[in-house]
Protein backbone atom coordinates (compact mmCIF):
# COMPACT_ATOMS: atom_id res chain seq x y z
CA UNK A 1 0.00 0.00 0.00
CA UNK A 2 1.00 3.54 -0.36
CA UNK A 3 2.26 5.32 2.63
CA UNK A 4 2.30 9.20 2.23
CA UNK A 5 4.34 10.68 5.57
CA UNK A 6 3.43 13.97 7.15
CA UNK A 7 0.86 16.37 8.02
CA UNK A 8 -1.77 18.08 6.51
CA UNK A 9 -0.50 21.48 7.82
CA UNK A 10 2.14 21.26 5.66
CA UNK A 11 2.97 21.01 2.38
CA UNK A 12 2.28 17.03 2.65
CA UNK A 13 -1.84 18.57 2.08
CA UNK A 14 -0.66 18.74 -1.85
CA UNK A 15 -0.08 14.86 -2.03
CA UNK A 16 -2.80 14.32 0.34
CA UNK A 17 -4.92 16.35 -1.63
CA UNK A 18 -3.81 14.26 -4.99
CA UNK A 19 -4.48 11.36 -2.99
CA UNK A 20 -7.84 11.59 -2.60
CA UNK A 21 -8.76 13.43 -6.06
CA UNK A 22 -7.37 9.69 -7.02
CA UNK A 23 -9.94 7.84 -4.76
CA UNK A 24 -6.18 5.80 -3.98
CA UNK A 25 -6.23 3.53 -0.64
CA UNK A 26 -2.71 4.81 0.61
CA UNK A 27 -1.78 5.17 4.61
CA UNK A 28 -1.24 8.42 6.12
CA UNK A 29 1.93 8.30 8.47
CA UNK A 30 1.20 11.23 10.52
CA UNK A 31 4.84 12.69 10.71
CA UNK A 32 5.51 15.98 11.98
CA UNK A 33 8.29 18.44 11.68
CA UNK A 34 7.55 20.31 14.99
CA UNK A 35 7.97 17.35 17.27
CA UNK A 36 11.41 15.78 15.62
CA UNK A 37 9.40 13.02 13.84
CA UNK A 38 11.54 13.95 10.53
CA UNK A 39 14.74 13.84 12.32
CA UNK A 40 14.20 10.39 13.73
CA UNK A 41 17.03 8.04 12.16
CA UNK A 42 14.14 5.89 10.31
CA UNK A 43 12.52 9.02 8.57
CA UNK A 44 16.13 10.07 7.74
CA UNK A 45 16.50 6.59 5.98
CA UNK A 46 13.62 7.56 3.89
CA UNK A 47 14.28 11.19 3.75
CA UNK A 48 17.86 12.44 4.18
CA UNK A 49 16.19 15.95 3.64
CA UNK A 50 14.35 15.42 7.17
CA UNK A 51 11.39 17.02 5.10
CA UNK A 52 7.80 16.19 4.35
CA UNK A 53 6.49 15.03 2.54
CA UNK A 54 7.91 11.44 1.56
CA UNK A 55 6.06 8.67 -0.64
CA UNK A 56 6.61 4.93 -0.49
CA UNK A 57 4.87 3.33 -3.30
CA UNK A 58 6.61 -0.41 -3.32
CA UNK A 59 10.39 0.14 -3.86
CA UNK A 60 9.82 3.50 -5.10
CA UNK A 61 11.08 6.53 -2.24
CA UNK A 62 9.60 10.16 -3.69
CA UNK A 63 10.54 13.29 -1.50
CA UNK A 64 9.62 16.51 -3.02
CA UNK A 65 5.71 17.23 -3.22
CA UNK A 66 5.23 18.40 -6.66
CA UNK A 67 7.40 15.60 -7.80
CA UNK A 68 5.01 13.05 -5.89
CA UNK A 69 2.21 14.93 -7.41
CA UNK A 70 3.30 14.53 -11.06
CA UNK A 71 3.90 11.32 -10.74
CA UNK A 72 1.04 10.47 -8.88
CA UNK A 73 -1.29 11.83 -11.57
CA UNK A 74 0.51 10.21 -14.47
CA UNK A 75 0.65 6.53 -12.89
CA UNK A 76 -3.07 6.45 -11.86
CA UNK A 77 -4.40 9.34 -14.16
CA UNK A 78 -7.95 9.93 -13.55
CA UNK A 79 -8.03 12.65 -16.27
CA UNK A 80 -5.91 15.06 -14.13
CA UNK A 81 -2.78 13.99 -16.26
CA UNK A 82 -2.96 16.39 -19.25
CA UNK A 83 -3.95 14.65 -22.49
CA UNK A 84 -1.34 15.91 -24.78
CA UNK A 85 2.86 16.38 -24.92
CA UNK A 86 2.12 19.93 -25.28
CA UNK A 87 -0.53 20.30 -22.07
CA UNK A 88 2.39 18.02 -20.22
CA UNK A 89 4.65 21.24 -20.90
CA UNK A 90 2.29 23.20 -19.48
CA UNK A 91 1.56 21.32 -15.99
CA UNK A 92 5.16 21.31 -15.45
CA UNK A 93 5.70 25.06 -16.47
CA UNK A 94 2.78 25.80 -13.70
CA UNK A 95 4.06 23.48 -10.81
CA UNK A 96 7.53 25.66 -10.94
CA UNK A 97 5.98 28.50 -11.08
CA UNK A 98 4.17 27.86 -7.86
CA UNK A 99 7.12 26.70 -6.34
CA UNK A 100 9.61 29.76 -7.22
CA UNK A 101 7.29 32.76 -8.24
CA UNK A 102 4.62 32.23 -5.13
CA UNK A 103 5.62 30.09 -2.33
CA UNK A 104 8.44 32.19 -1.40
CA UNK A 105 6.99 35.47 -1.14
CA UNK A 106 3.95 33.68 0.30
CA UNK A 107 6.21 32.26 2.88
CA UNK A 108 7.24 35.84 4.21
CA UNK A 109 3.82 36.61 4.72
CA UNK A 110 2.60 34.24 6.29
CA UNK A 111 5.90 34.00 8.60
CA UNK A 112 5.72 37.92 9.50
CA UNK A 113 1.19 37.48 9.89
CA UNK A 114 0.69 34.35 11.44
CA UNK A 115 3.16 31.62 11.75
CA UNK A 116 6.34 33.64 14.13
CA UNK A 117 5.60 35.10 17.67
CA UNK A 118 4.05 38.40 17.51
CA UNK A 119 6.97 39.78 19.07
CA UNK A 120 9.26 38.20 16.48
CA UNK A 121 7.20 39.55 13.73
CA UNK A 122 8.15 42.07 11.04
CA UNK A 123 5.30 44.05 9.68
CA UNK A 124 8.04 45.40 6.89
CA UNK A 125 8.74 42.07 6.21
CA UNK A 126 4.98 41.19 5.29
CA UNK A 127 4.76 43.92 3.32
CA UNK A 128 7.12 43.28 1.32
CA UNK A 129 5.86 39.98 1.23
CA UNK A 130 2.38 40.87 -0.01
CA UNK A 131 3.88 43.10 -2.76
CA UNK A 132 6.52 40.45 -4.18
CA UNK A 133 2.51 38.38 -5.00
CA UNK A 134 1.53 40.92 -7.16
CA UNK A 135 3.29 40.46 -10.08
CA UNK A 136 2.63 36.19 -10.02
CA UNK A 137 -1.35 36.59 -8.52
CA UNK A 138 -1.79 38.80 -11.57
CA UNK A 139 0.10 36.26 -14.05
CA UNK A 140 -2.44 33.85 -12.51
CA UNK A 141 -5.23 36.36 -12.83
CA UNK A 142 -4.49 36.43 -16.81
CA UNK A 143 -4.52 33.37 -16.88
CA UNK A 144 -7.51 32.17 -15.93
CA UNK A 145 -9.12 35.72 -18.03
CA UNK A 146 -11.00 33.19 -20.97
CA UNK A 147 -10.58 29.80 -18.95
CA UNK A 148 -12.06 28.23 -16.02
CA UNK A 149 -8.66 26.34 -15.34
CA UNK A 150 -5.03 26.82 -16.40
CA UNK A 151 -5.29 23.78 -19.16
CA UNK A 152 -8.80 24.64 -20.28
CA UNK A 153 -12.35 23.94 -18.79
CA UNK A 154 -11.05 20.60 -16.97
CA UNK A 155 -9.07 20.42 -13.24
CA UNK A 156 -5.91 19.25 -13.69
CA UNK A 157 -2.96 18.53 -11.73
CA UNK A 158 -1.65 21.56 -12.99
CA UNK A 159 -4.42 23.57 -10.92
CA UNK A 160 -4.23 20.93 -7.89
CA UNK A 161 -0.57 22.24 -7.92
CA UNK A 162 -0.57 25.60 -8.35
CA UNK A 163 -4.12 25.63 -6.01
CA UNK A 164 -2.29 23.99 -3.28
CA UNK A 165 0.73 26.15 -3.10
CA UNK A 166 -1.59 29.58 -3.43
CA UNK A 167 -4.34 28.44 -0.89
CA UNK A 168 -2.07 29.47 1.49
CA UNK A 169 -2.66 33.34 0.63
CA UNK A 170 -6.54 32.81 1.63
CA UNK A 171 -5.36 32.16 4.93
CA UNK A 172 -6.43 35.16 7.36
CA UNK A 173 -4.57 37.76 8.16
CA UNK A 174 -3.33 37.43 4.40
CA UNK A 175 -6.44 37.72 2.14
CA UNK A 176 -5.40 40.97 1.05
CA UNK A 177 -3.05 39.56 -1.61
CA UNK A 178 -5.58 38.62 -3.32
CA UNK A 179 -7.32 42.07 -3.63
CA UNK A 180 -7.70 43.19 -7.40
CA UNK A 181 -7.29 39.83 -8.52
CA UNK A 182 -10.87 38.36 -8.98
CA UNK A 183 -10.04 35.27 -11.85
CA UNK A 184 -7.15 34.06 -8.93
CA UNK A 185 -9.39 34.05 -6.36
CA UNK A 186 -12.47 32.82 -7.98
CA UNK A 187 -10.06 29.92 -9.18
CA UNK A 188 -8.50 29.25 -5.46
CA UNK A 189 -12.14 28.99 -4.20
CA UNK A 190 -13.41 26.60 -6.61
CA UNK A 191 -10.15 24.86 -6.53
CA UNK A 192 -10.32 23.83 -2.99
CA UNK A 193 -14.18 23.49 -2.41
CA UNK A 194 -13.73 20.08 -4.48
CA UNK A 195 -14.11 17.45 -1.55
CA UNK A 196 -10.78 15.95 -2.15
CA UNK A 197 -8.90 19.06 -0.75
CA UNK A 198 -11.38 19.59 2.18
CA UNK A 199 -10.87 15.83 2.92
CA UNK A 200 -7.19 16.41 2.45
CA UNK A 201 -7.64 19.81 4.91
CA UNK A 202 -9.20 17.68 7.52
CA UNK A 203 -6.50 15.02 7.95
Amino acid sequence: MIKLYGVSGSRAFRSLWMLEELGLEYEHVQTHFATGDTRKPEYLELNPNGHIPTLVDGDLVLWESMAINLYLARKHDQGLWPKSLEDEGHAFKWSLWAMTEVEPPLLQLLFHTRFLPEDQRDPKLAKEGEEKLQAPFGVLDRALEARRYLLGESFSVADLNVASVSSWALLGGTATALGGFPNAKRYLEECLARPAAQKARSL
